[in-house]
């Protein structure tokens, strides 16, 4: 029987271990993700590439259907605005987190950002652009 006390531990673990391992691959070093984004280091770049192989191969072994959304207004600047947040950063919004433990105390910059990102795209959702948030629960 699952308890909440087992599943929080089971999570604490699991991220713990994410964390770790994500660290220790070099995956929170902003050097290691500009080389990444400069395209002068493709190891990274190759390990995403690899990782969308492998869940894409799981989704068609598993026969997991997507039934096709529309796709509405706010998806590319969205997206590009999180690429480039994501290339200035050094990190998508786990990698800040990741990097404070770490130390790298300047990443707290980063969380704040992230922070106050979500709560300008709520408050200009709501007032002018009404987009669905679909699951992304904005």
């Amino acid at each position: 029987m699952r308890t909440r006390g087992a599943i929080l531990l089971a999570s604490i673990i699991t991220g713990l271990a994410l964390g770790y391992t994500v660290t220790n691959i070099g995956f929170g070093d902003y050097a290691e993700l500009n080389r990444m984004f400069t395209f002068q280091d493709l190891r990274m770049f190759l390990s995403f590439a690899g990782a969308v192989v492998i869940i894409v191969c799981a989704f068609v072994l598993l026969r997991v259907r997507r039934t096709p959304g529309r796709i509405h207004a706010g998806v590319i600047p969205g997206a590009v605005l999180f690429g480039t947040g994501w290339a200035i950063s050094g990190g998508c919004p786990a990698i800040p987190i990741i990097q404070v433990a770490s130390g790298y105390l300047p990443a707290l910059v980063t969380i704040v950002g992230v922070i106050v990102g979500i709560r300008l795209c709520r408050w200009a959702n709501a007032r002018y652009f009404h987009l669905d948030r679909g699951s992304c629960g904005l």
